[in-house]
């Protein structure tokens, strides 16, 4: 080992930069493969991990190699129901949310972020009202994957749906995503099955396609919202660029493409969209898709006291609506209430937090 190179020190996640270390221990390739199965499949952890290495490789791989780009720093369980809100901080010292959801099935589902804030500053969207930051690499996505299994091993459970529906807009980070997919997917990295992947988006038609013909198995969910481009615009901003008629076309396209449906993401907002003509104009736009519409009860963020959610009487005759006409409908439980279940509100509450503290 005394004649190596001064090593660079790389992420697990960078597979050139492992292979290049590897050539370098001349370790057999089994045993990286091996050591990324403990970390990856088995979720046993870091040291677990290293004892697949030789002794002096083991050590240079703890030296040199970061496993977790990521740091936990908080941890919420929900009194309520089977939430887990983790917050991690970055190598940036900026903080992304994850969010374990447990079903009473025995499956559990976690929801990951892709970015620091949003640039797409969605009206109801406690992460859209930050602002964006950062994209965050595959590895950091990745990671929160990894350390989620590993805080519900003792539990007996493994994360079998993997959602990217946290913080961030997954196709303003397209690069970076599509190398999580191919980690996720591969036989050799992570073997997650494609069909229990889904990917949210506020609705960028050229991407939606783009990654549906890369990964016709990977489900896609559309933040709909409203079928009435003046109201989708003034609760989505980003969709003065890309108008109803051309997300339909894309939803057709993708219906060719893809054998799942798709999912068309619909929030309950009390006075906005939520009245049944809003429903039969959802109906007569959605005419002939394979979709599969998810009615979302709105949790509450500071940044937009004037939007309030439909009372649950409401969203029942707006899911009757949609069902009479044929259309699969369900209205999401929304779970984690209590932990802060707004995607991305935790996180500006511990940032004001940390600031005041820092000025203090």
């Amino acid at each position: 080992m005394s004649d190596l190179p001064i090593l660079q020190n790389v992420s697990l996640y960078d597979a050139a930069a492992v292979e290049s270390l590897r050539r370098a221990l001349a370790l057999d390739p089994h045993l990286v493969h091996r050591l990324r199965t403990v970390l990856w499949k088995k979720f046993a952890g870091r040291e677990a991990a290293l004892h697949e290495l030789p002794p002096a490789a083991r050590e240079v791989f703890a030296q040199h190699v970061e496993f977790h780009p990521l740091t936990l720093d908080v941890r919420l369980d929900s009194a309520e129901d089977g939430a887990t809100k983790l917050v991690f901080r970055t190598a940036g010292d900026q903080r992304i949310e994850s969010v374990l959801l447990r079903a009473g099935t025995g499956r559990t589902a976690l929801c990951i972020s892709s970015q620091v804030g949003c640039a797409a500053n969605c009206d109801f969207c406690a992460t859209g009202k930050m602002g964006f930051f950062a994209n965050l690499s595959a590895g950091e996505m990745l990671d929160q994957i990894v350390q989620a299994n590993e805080q519900i091993k003792d539990e007996g459970r493994t994360v079998r749906n993997i959602v990217l529906m946290g913080m961030g807009e997954p196709f303003h980070n397209e690069p970076a995503v599509y190398e999580v997919l191919d980690t996720l997917t591969d036989g050799r990295g992570f073997n997650h099955p494609a069909s229990r992947i889904l990917i949210s988006t506020v609705g960028i038609p050229d991407a939606m396609l783009r990654c549906g013909r890369r990964y016709p198995s990977v489900n896609l969910a559309l933040s709909l919202h409203s079928v009435r481009q003046e109201v989708r615009e003034r609760i989505i901003p980003l969709a003065r660029k890309h108008p109803l008629d051309e997300l339909r076309q894309a939803i057709v396209e993708l219906n060719a493409i893809q054998p799942s449906t798709v999912m068309i993401e619909y929030l309950m907002l009390a006075g906005v969209n939520d009245s049944l003509e809003d429903a039969a104009e959802l109906v007569r736009y959605l005419d002939g898709l394979r979709v599969h519409v998810n009615l979302i009860p709105y949790n509450p963020i500071e940044g937009a006291p004037e939007l309030k959610s439909s009372p649950r009487e409401v969203s029942d005759l707006f899911a009757d609506h949609l069902k009479a006409a044929g259309l699969t409908t369900t209205i999401r439980y929304s779970m984690g209430a209590d932990i802060e279940a707004a995607c991305g509100q935790l996180v500006q509450q511990l940032e004001r937090k940390r600031r005041t503290t820092a000025t203090q």
